[in-house]
């Protein structure tokens, strides 16, 4: 090869070399990068969760968390999501691999945006839910996400608990922001107002199946889970450890670059305990849960630490403890097991019931625990003398022998067969002959009765622990016992009943030709016939029906002695009382009243299936019937996790739709007004020294008390018959002891206030202007409606909120509405990149507090549109559309600088326009209430250093009467359980002022 040729060639293999290698490093570069961004977001979730970790306890199993990423290290295993699916697909052909998600376990997780405490970054919010979702349906994978309905009453003073360390982690944010002027670091990091309510919404517009729990939505996922052979539960509670369902995947380690995340097993754990899976709801209950409290068996885990002999001196307190407890179970528990009782076994004292409900509140439905309903072994005491021996040809043994005296033939004498040892009589220390029947080939024991001379076999009664006679039954042909009738003095056959073990007499049914037992009726001296009661599992006297000509079983009235007949209650499997109805001849059951010791008719509530007096009190819980029938509280213990509560509206077909959107996750605490009558609001960015604003909770209080005259009204004019509702809101100054009970409030629509199969279930076309009268009679804005209705979405439902806040809080002024309007019309024209990129010069205190305000009234507009009927789209209201922290925070500090409305709406004459004629809606619409809504240096020149209106009345006293002295603030009134009605101090005389 010529040189020439020579040097193209080399030229040409290094040209292609240093490409090739350039093209390595570019994939090698670009590899690095993805992993570098993984191991960046990675040890930013991980950072977040152990600050998380380090200020708050974790939900579920007290000190389990800790003690699984210290003690029990290897119970954590990386896995991959993408590899499970696939592996998943090719166990279950056909089954699309589901995790299912607990997503108020995810929120902190999933609220990436480093703003968070101007009232939330919602479009990065919305778009940090789109690509987490996006990730996983890439790879084949389906979510559905459950959220907390509400708040079971077993876990009240856990959510209470956790709502009062809340405040005082608000009370350190805010003090904070007064010395520094900026954000708090992640440390304090505290989620915006409304992100769960919210996330519904937003999982819903990506597309996503989202459910809301009518119940703890723990229970909810892992019964999911387990009933649709799920790939697994993605969430961050160690409950998830705890029952027996699919696996369980935490989200705190998930990475979303690579979709790996830590699988926590519990098999595992099991086995580092040294107990079985089904023993882990005991453990749970043991060490303290949301139900129960962790201070219930304290004195009871450090007996265990005490006599727990491998303590482990390099791991913590609450590490050798869980070992201890579970070491405890292991030995001491198991030892004893089908033999006693827990209450025999553990301390639980007054806290059985308690206790028993927590252990159930894992078991999944078809589950059993172990623990349940052990009875005791029967241990027969045998005699040991004997006779003689003989072989017994069955078990080639020698067994004693005896003679009988009528065939004078030896005859075997009893051996228990546990013992080997031959049976004496107890009273008399003598051995019983014995006899083999024919069919069983078992030796059992025989007497001689005096009159008959002949042997007869015999039977041991296992309540007296004597031997009593048996005679065969024609009709089965089998041996019975037999008794001595004291009026006849003869002998008759016997039963045993299982439970009692006792025997008793029996008699032939003419009809069926069957032996049943009977029993001596006490005022009569007469034997009736008796029945067993499947529940107690004891004997009942009869009575013959006369319409259907059979037995049915009585109760005794222990008032006047007198029987009654009763029948099988089929939804708790019960005997109940029955009287005879006059009009259908038919038995009903009835109920008796504890205070007059009457029985009174029972009617059943077609949607909850529950028996209830006429009449009944709204209040009436279950528990009210527990305490009467001591038979359902035990059978709550092995009762299946389940909603069974009376309701305050009886009509099946709006429960029916009210429970559907609900569970869809399509309305707000509708259903929770209807079923329970309580509601529950968490914490809110609130200043607690600022005396100016008020609290949300009390800002919206009005509103919330016309939703519940619609609610539970019968579409009247008048409130008055309805029953109060119990909130459990908090604000500053409120202990959460009791809930504030809180009255409805008349609503001031024309032509009346509609009923809810109008608003919910009619298609009509005028229908929907009937819908949206309800929706503006809530806010109590009906005079303003045509020009409400003449604004264009999404701005409506923003100026119909921002017209009830300055109507009700005097303290807003023009430049707060400047700044809630100017961001509103901004925001549509931004990107989420240019929302990230927005810096503000500062943090000021009140607008934090006004952020989360108005993202509270967004929540109270969910609530209003789903009570009537859904008139306004629900879009229209969401953050997204309508809101974004960091820019009303940089429109607010504009403002308040005394930037003009052409700054404010950054120069741009399309937004100059439509911000004046919203701004005119709103103005005008407080101007019929009587409100001006003046600049802040005029507020300041005329008004005192006080949020209500001079002269209004604003203040009152719990009593809805008298109103307070107008110097005195809402917040010294105090909270408590007081009942909050009407306070007629607007133009309306239905209108309300503040609630305290």
């Amino acid at each position: 090869m010529k040189p020439g040729k020579k040097r193209t060639a080399c030229f040409c293999f290094v040209a292609v070399t240093w490409a090739t290698v350039q093209q390595s490093h570019h994939q090698l570069f670009s590899l690095l990068t993805k992993l570098a961004r993984c191991l960046c977001w990675f040890l930013l979730i991980r950072a977040q969760t152990l600050m998380i970790l380090s200020r708050s306890s974790v939900m579920g199993v007290r000190g389990l968390q800790g003690f699984v990423g210290s003690t029990c290290p290897h119970i954590c295993t990386v896995v991959n999501f993408k590899e499970l699916a696939e592996h998943h697909r090719n166990q279950h052909p056909g089954c699309t691999p589901t995790i299912v998600v607990d997503a108020m376990c995810c929120l902190r997780y999933w609220y990436t945006p480093e703003s968070w405490i101007c009232g939330g970054q919602w479009r990065e919010y919305f778009s940090s839910l789109r690509d987490f979702v996006k990730t996983f349906t890439t790879v084949g994978i389906k979510l559905i996400f459950f959220f907390d309905g509400m708040v079971e009453q077993e876990k009240r003073d856990e959510w209470v608990k956790r709502r009062l360390k809340n405040n005082r982690e608000i009370s350190r944010i805010f003090h904070y922001i007064k010395s520094h002027k900026e954000q708090p670091g992640r440390n304090m990091f505290f989620i915006p107002s409304g992100l769960a309510i919210f996330t519904r919404f937003a999982l819903k517009a990506l597309g996503q199946e989202t459910l809301c729990s009518l119940q703890e939505a723990d229970y909810e996922v892992a019964s999911y889970g387990f009933q649709n052979n799920c790939l697994g539960i993605l969430g961050e509670d160690t409950d998830y450890l705890i029952y027996d369902t699919c696996p369980y995947f935490s989200i705190g380690d998930l990475c979303l670059e690579s979709l790996s995340t830590v699988m926590l097993c519990r098999k595992k754990l099991c086995e580092s305990l040294n107990i079985n899976v089904a023993d882990l709801p005991l453990l749970a209950c043991l060490l303290g849960n949301d139900i129960i409290p962790e201070g219930m068996f304290e004195s009871f885990r450090y007996k265990c630490l005490s006599s727990y002999t491998s303590v482990k001196e390099n791991f913590d307190k609450k590490g050798n403890i869980i070992l201890a407890v579970a070491d405890h179970i292991s030995k001491v528990l198991h030892s004893h097991q089908g033999e006693k009782k827990l209450e025999d076994m553990l301390p639980l004292g007054p806290n059985k019931a308690l206790f028993y409900k927590g252990v159930a509140s894992y078991l999944l439905p078809g589950q059993k625990s172990p623990w349940f309903f052990q009875k005791p072994k029967s241990l027969i005491s045998l005699g040991k003398q004997v006779v003689s021996m003989s072989s017994d040809p069955e078990c080639k043994q020698g067994v004693p022998m005896c003679i009988d005296y009528g065939s004078q033939q030896g005859l075997p004498m009893c051996t228990d067969p546990e013992s080997n040892q031959g049976f004496t009589d107890p009273e008399s220390n003598q051995g019983f002959p014995m006899c083999t029947p024919p069919k069983s080939n078992q030796g059992i024991p025989m007497c001689t009765p005096p009159e008959s001379k002949q042997a007869v076999p015999m039977c041991t009664d296992p309540e007296s622990k004597q031997e009593v006679p048996m005679c065969t039954d024609p009709e089965s042909k089998q041996e019975v016992p037999m008794c001595t009738e004291p009026e006849s003095k003869q002998e008759v056959p016997m039963c045993t009943p299982p439970e009692s073990r006792q025997g008793v007499p029996m008699c032939t049914d003419p009809e069926s030709r069957q032996g049943v037992p009977v029993c001596t009726d006490p005022e009569s001296r007469q034997g009736v016939p008796m029945c067993t009661d499947p529940e107690s599992r004891q004997g009942v006297s009869m009575c013959t029906d006369p319409e259907s000509k059979q037995g049915v079983p009585m109760y005794t009235d222990p008032e006047f002695k007198q029987g009654i007949p009763m029948y099988t209650d089929p939804e708790f499997k019960q005997g109940v009382p029955m009287c005879t109805d006059s009009k259908s001849k038919q038995g009903i059951p009835i109920y008796i009243d504890p205070e007059s010791k009457q029985g009174v008719p029972m009617c059943t509530d077609p949607e909850i299936k529950q028996k209830l007096p006429p009449g009944a009190d709204p209040e009436f819980k279950l528990e009210a019937l527990m305490c009467t029938n001591p038979a359902i509280k035990e059978d709550l213990v092995n009762m299946e996790p389940e909603v069974k509560q009376v309701t305050l509206v009886s009509d099946p077909d709006i429960l029916k739709v009210a429970r559907a959107d609900h569970v869809q996750a399509e309305s707000y605490l509708v259903y929770n007004i209807m079923s329970s009558g309580e509601i529950e609001c968490s914490n809110t960015l609130e200043d607690a020294l600022d005396q100016a604003l008020p609290s949300q909770a009390f800002v919206y209080r009005p509103v919330r008390q016309r939703v519940y005259s619609l609610l539970l009204g019968d579409g009247g004019d008048g409130a008055g018959t309805c029953p109060t509702v119990k909130e459990w809101f908090v604000y500053s100054g409120n202990p959460l002891r009791h809930p504030d009970l809180v009255r409805p409030l008349q609503m001031n629509i024309p032509g009346g206030t509609p009923n809810l199969k109008l608003l919910w279930l009619n298609q009509e076309p005028g229908t929907q202007a009937r819908r949206v009268e309800a929706l503006l009679g809530c806010f109590d804005l009906s005079s303003s409606r045509e020009e409400l209705q003449a604004v264009e979405n999404p701005f409506r439902a923003l100026c119909c909120l921002l017209t009830y806040l300055f109507v009700q809080v005097d303290t807003l002024c023009l430049e707060d509405l400047h700044a809630f309007i100017a961001q509103a019309l901004c925001l549509q024209g931004k990107s989420t990149v240019q929302l990230v990129d927005l810096q503000l010069d500062y943090i000021d205190s009140r607008a934090v507090q006004l952020g989360s305000l108005l993202v509270r009234g967004l929540t109270t507009l969910v609530l209003v549109n789903s009570a009537c009927g859904f008139p306004w789209r629900t879009s229209d209201f969401m953050p997204w559309n309508v809101f974004d922290g960091k820019l009303f925070h940089q429109k607010y500090l504009q403002s308040e600088k005394g930037y003009a409305v052409e700054a404010l709406v950054e120069h741009n004459r399309s937004r100059l326009t439509r911000f004046h004629a919203l701004k005119s809606v709103v103005c005008k619409a407080c101007a019929k209430e009587n409100r001006r809504i003046v600049s802040r240096q005029h507020w300041r020149s005329h008004q005192p250093g006080r949020w209500g209106r001079q002269g209004s009345g604003s203040h009152r006293t719990s009593s809805g009467c008298s109103r307070a002295d107008p110097g005195q603030h809402w917040r010294d009134l105090g909270p408590g359980s007081r009942q909050y009605e009407p306070d007629h101090w607007r133009r309306y005389s239905s209108s309300s002022g503040w609630s305290n």
